[in-house]
């Protein structure tokens, strides 16, 4: 009896939590399907009074909201993708190959990805106009390496270390070289791991705000943040498009969090482990 009221709490207080985690979404959620006239009225009602598709159609029609998609899933796509591959590598290395200072190297990995982006904004910007990057995709392709590297490398070093290396010394006993023996044993078990890191350096690109405000200057260059924060006027900010805008925008990283979910749980809780 005991267990089983310790079992409904548990699963009492997971619904209040995932409720009260929700609840932002869902009220912006009500507010893009609601008219300007609606989101005018005050009200505290869950269900908009008439549902409308108005405030997507302005969304694409008159903001273009479809060219800051593009730019965000290009820049975002490629800066996670040479993270990924470096990070990869240089997590290889930490985890099986006998590098001094290894806890060292990580603790300094890790300690980057904490330094304060506003810190790096001025010398940036400074190298970017010297060498004519301002307003370009490569002038948050780079910044967006610094963010995501650091904890890439990480989590793939953790993960790479619990994969066994006798797998790998099989293979090679096998006749494989060294690069068959990565790319055909061990980059499969390491999926789940590269598909987490990947994700996590995606979403931190994909949400980034400071660096495209400081870098990028005309609106075809804009990224999702950037083009959200300028749907407004001396007169009026169109709140019913920012939240359109919030929820298109949501929709591409919840999918594929849904859909990669078990890789996802997978590589956090085998990173996690020590061996």
């Amino acid at each position: 009896m005991k267990q089983l009221w310790q079992k409904i709490g548990f699963n009492a207080l997971v619904v209040v939590i995932l409720i009260y985690s929700l609840l932002p979404f869902l009220w912006i959620l009500r507010s893009s399907l609601e008219s300007n006239q609606g989101l005018s009225q005050a009200t505290t009602s869950f269900l908009p009074k008439a549902v409308t598709m108005a405030q997507y159609h302005a969304l694409f029609a008159n903001q273009d909201f479809l060219r800051p998609l593009l730019n965000s899933l290009f820049i975002a796509g490629v800066a996670t993708l040479i993270a990924v591959i470096l990070g990869a590598l240089a997590a290889y290395a930490l985890a099986r190959l006998p590098v001094k200072g290894r806890i060292t190297v990580l603790g300094s990995v890790l300690l980057i990805s904490f330094f304060p982006k506003v810190g790096m904004i001025g010398p940036l910007f400074l190298l970017f106009k010297q060498i004519q990057w301002i307003n370009t995709y490569q002038s948050l392709i780079f910044p967006y390496l610094i963010l995501c590297l650091p904890i890439i490398t990480w989590i793939l070093t953790a993960f790479f270390a619990q994969i066994p290396v006798e797998i790998e010394e099989a293979s090679m006993v096998d006749g494989a070289s060294t690069w068959q023996t990565i790319w055909s044993c061990f980059v499969p078990l390491a999926m789940p791991g590269i598909f987490t890191a990947a994700i996590l350096g995606f979403l931190l690109s994909w949400n980034d705000l400071l660096f495209a405000l400081s870098f990028i200057q005309t609106p075809s260059m804009y990224t999702v943040p950037l083009a959200l924060v300028s749907f407004r006027n001396a007169y009026y900010i169109q709140y019913g498009q920012i939240d359109a805008g919030v929820v298109v925008a949501s929709v591409p990283i919840a999918l594929i969090v849904v859909f990669l979910q078990r890789r996802i749980e997978s590589g956090l809780t085998m990173g996690a482990v020590k061996g």
